[in-house]
């Protein structure tokens, strides 16, 4: 792999930012930062754009739409796969981990078998991606029948990370019964009565789920595959998973919640499209008021890839986080949750995994993107002068 040499870029830092400065790659790792000179390398002019570190996502279950695009439409996975890999490339996310979710049979995509397929579609293709694909395997605690499933595909060493769920109706992300009959009714086509028994079977599944949960997360922990729990809803949840060994905390309802898993020592992970718009489509938190209140950890997409990199702008614009704050939210953060040690900061002799950021009037997109020193992407918006960029930057 040739040697780049990377100049007049806006460098972010952990602790710093850098103005009009250089980063020398070579055989994809960061070899050095503003170095004396880079003799043989090819030489690529960022034009004052802001050079961040590959960002991290450990949840987003965007592959899901792309293989079930539609209700029941299913679309032959090695194509999902190659667009979802794309579409990552494309957001900056160089390490995303694809959420699938094992959910009893219940519809399409969240069929068990059909999880595993993909699953295993996306743990084959990373031969060939653009990103570095892994795979965030979701159970949902209410489904006896997917243990086995699960618990094969963690012997096969496809699963990335684990995370536990229950999306039963009256707790968590469903806080009364009407809203899990609306979610039902307007994201997976059932009718009325569908939605009802479903909500009936899964109260009913609830019995024995303990224990399964308690052993799911012991065989992954005997892997090395960090596991998280899925919409803590009180500190008394928080106490129970953490004394189960998960080692973090997806979408905490509140800020009770969130509070709790921090001081406990859980990583907490918030959605970027939450800080996008600025609510919880659930009801719940707001992430920006997590951010402020500092139990914010990490930030994920949720189901949008391209919102991350606007969050992680838009966190710093709307807190007293730092520019290098706000960016670890979506890189350093979310690479120590995972116990990614190569990745997630500009720092000399990680992964190259790079992603440059042109302002476009006040709105942050990614013009270039690097994964292990490979360009992945590449865009090329009108040039805005360099003070005009130094001018939004500082807006």
């Amino acid at each position: 792999m040739s040697a780049l040499y990377l100049t007049h870029a806006r460098v972010v830092l952990p602790d710093a930012v850098l103005s009009d400065a250089a980063l020398l790659i070579e055989d994809g790792v960061i070899a050095a930062i503003e170095p004396d000179g880079a003799r043989g390398a090819a030489e690529i002019d960022l034009e004052g754009h802001t050079l961040l570190p590959g960002l991290i996502d450990v949840h987003c279950d965007a592959i899901e739409k792309e293989a079930e695009p539609r209700s029941r439409v299913l679309f032959p996975l090695d194509f999902a796969v190659a667009q979802v890999d794309r579409r990552n490339a494309a957001a900056g996310i160089t390490t995303p981990f694809h959420a699938l979710s094992f959910a009893n049979n219940e519809w399409g995509v969240r069929n068990n078998q059909t999880a595993a397929q993909v699953a295993r579609a996306l743990h084959a293709f990373r031969a060939h991606s653009l990103v570095d694909n892994r795979v965030h395997c979701r159970y949902e605690i209410t489904d006896e029948t997917a243990m086995p499933v699960l618990q094969a595909l963690l012997d096969d060493g496809v699963v990335d990370l684990l995370s536990v769920m229950d999306h039963s109706p009256g707790q968590g992300q469903f806080k009364t019964l009407e809203a899990y009959l609306q979610y039902m009714m307007g994201n997976h086509a059932m009718s009325r009565d569908e939605a009802e028994e479903a909500a009936r079977a899964k109260l009913r599944a609830r019995d024995g789920a303990a224990l399964r949960v308690e052993t799911l997360l012991a065989h992954a922990r005997r892997l090395g595959v960090p596991t998280a729990s899925h919409d803590d809803d009180s500190v008394q949840r928080i106490a129970t998973m953490r004394n189960l060994g998960v080692s973090m905390s997806e979408f905490p309802i509140n800020l009770d919640t969130a509070t709790a898993a921090v001081s406990c020592g859980l990583p907490t992970i918030l959605g970027a499209p939450n800080v996008l718009r600025g609510q919880s489509q659930s009801g719940s938190m707001r992430a920006i008021d997590a951010v402020r209140a500092g139990v914010a950890s990490c930030l994920c997409s949720d189901y949008q890839p391209s919102t991350l990199i606007a969050a992680a702008f838009a966190v710093a614009a709307q807190s007293d986080l730092t520019l290098s704050q706000a960016v670890a939210l979506v890189t350093a953060n979310p690479a120590d949750a995972c116990g990614l040690d190569d990745r997630g900061r500009i720092a000399v002799g990680l992964r190259a995994d790079l992603v440059a950021v042109a302002l476009v009037g006040q709105l942050p997109l990614v013009s270039r993107a690097w994964s292990a020193g490979r360009l992945v992407f590449a865009a090329h918006y009108h040039p805005a002068s360099r003070a005009v960029q130094r001018e939004a930057v500082a807006a």
